[in-house]
C-alpha cells in the first residue's frame, strides 16, 4: 500500500524513527504540505497519515484510493469523518499519548507564577544577591499551593491528571464537566461553572472546544474571577475570547494567564495577548515532550498496522 505522510516535522523533527511505517507500505514523507498540494500529494494513496493538514470534501471527492486516515492527535476535527464514513474511509486518532507532558506544563505555568523563578534567577544574574546585605532577598512574591482551589474544567484524561497533581500539592480541586464521573483516587468537588470562576486561584482548561465550549472565557466569566486568579489553557484556542482576556489582564482584573494555544496558529501580529500583562506564552509544545512524541509515533503506526492487518483499532467515525 501507498502511505503519504502530509505534515510529518511537528511530530518527528528528526529526532525519531519512521523505518517501523517504511516497513508497512510505499511511504513517502513531507515535513509540511500546503492546502493547494493536497489532493496532487495524495493523488493515489491509500493510506494518509496527517496531523494539522485539513482533508475535506475536495480530497475524497478528487482522491478516490484513500482506504484509511490516519490523525497524528487525539483531536480529529481536521477530518470530515461524516464524509469519509460516506465514501467508506476509516479514520483513527491517537488517544491519551500526550496526558502527563500536558499536565507537566500547567504546573509549569502555575509554580512560574507562584516561585517567580525567571525573574529570581534575572535578579541574582544583575548582581542583586551579591550586593545585598541578607543572605537572602525577597524581591518578588512567593506563593505557597497548599490550600489553595484548582479550578479543571473538563475532566477526561488530562483533566484527571491535573487533579491527582493538585492533590499532591495539598489543593482543593474543583471541577466542572458535563459528565461526572466516579473518583475513587482523586479527591474533588464538582461544581458549576458560575463556582468554577468565582472559587478558583488557579483556573485550567481540559474540555473539548464544542458549541458549548466556545469562548468559555469571556467578559462575563472573566468578571466572576479573583483579582488574585491565574488561567491556564493548554487546550484549544478558541475556548477563549482573546480580547476580552487581553482587556482583563491589562486592566488586572485577573492576575495572570499561562497560554499554550492561540486562536490562530502561528499567531497574527496583532493578537491582543502577545503583548498583554502578566502572560507566559508557549508555542503549543504541551504535548511534544520526546517521550509524548516517541509514544504518538508508536500508536500512530500500530493503528496503521491494525489497518492493514484487518482489525482497526482507535476508529473515530465507525
Amino acid at each position: 500500500m501507498k502511505i503519504i505522510v502530509l505534515d510529518g516535522y511537528a511530530m518527528n523533527s528528526g529526532d525519531l524513527s519512521w523505518e517501523d511505517l517504511k516497513k508497512l507500505g510505499e511511504l513517502s514523507i513531507y515535513d509540511r504540505t500546503l492546502e493547494s498540494e493536497v489532493v496532487k500529494r495524495i493523488s493515489d494513496s491509500e493510506i494518509v497519515i496527517t496531523n494539522k493538514v485539513i482533508i475535506g470534501k475536495e480530497v475524497f471527492e478528487k482522491c478516490k484510493n484513500i482506504k484509511y486516515v490516519g490523525v497524528t492527535a487525539t483531536g480529529y476535527n481536521v477530518v470530515d469523518t461524516n464524509l469519509a464514513k460516506d465514501h467508506g474511509v476509516i479514520v483513527t486518532n491517537v488517544p491519551a499519548y500526550s496526558t502527563d507532558s500536558v499536565a507537566q506544563l500547567v504546573f509549569s505555568f502555575i509554580l512560574e507564577h507562584c516561585q517567580n523563578v525567571s525573574k529570581y534567577t534575572e535578579s541574582v544574574k544583575s548582581g542583586d544577591w551579591v550586593n545585598s546585605k541578607d543572605f537572602s532577598y525577597q524581591k518578588f512574591p512567593i506563593i505557597e499551593l497548599a490550600g489553595k482551589s484548582l479550578g479543571i474544567i473538563g475532566f477526561g484524561a488530562i483533566g484527571k491528571k491535573v487533579a491527582e497533581i493538585g492533590n499532591a500539592f495539598g489543593m482543593n480541586v474543583l471541577v466542572n464537566t458535563r459528565t461526572v464521573s466516579k473518583t475513587d483516587k482523586i479527591n474533588v468537588n464538582f461544581v458549576s461553572k458560575e463556582e468554577i470562576f468565582k472559587n478558583s486561584d488557579f483556573l485550567t482548561l481540559h474540555c473539548p472546544l464544542n458549541n458549548e465550549t466556545d469562548e468559555i472565557v469571556n467578559e462575563k466569566t472573566l468578571n466572576l474571577m479573583k483579582k488574585s486568579a491565574i488561567l491556564i489553557n493548554t487546550g484549544r484556542g478558541g475556548l477563549v475570547n482573546e480580547k476580552d482576556l487581553a482587556n482583563a489582564l491589562n486592566l488586572e482584573k485577573i492576575a495572570g494567564a499561562g497560554l499554550d494555544v492561540l486562536s490562530t496558529e502561528p499567531p497574527k501580529e496583532d493578537n491582543p495577548l502577545l503583548n498583554a500583562k502578566n502572560t507566559y506564552i508557549t508555542p503549543h509544545v504541551a504535548w511534544a515532550s520526546y517521550e509524548a512524541r516517541k509514544r504518538l509515533m508508536d500508536i500512530t503506526i500500530n493503528n496503521v498496522k491494525s489497518f492493514i492487518d484487518g482489525n482497526p483499532i482507535n476508529v473515530v467515525n465507525k
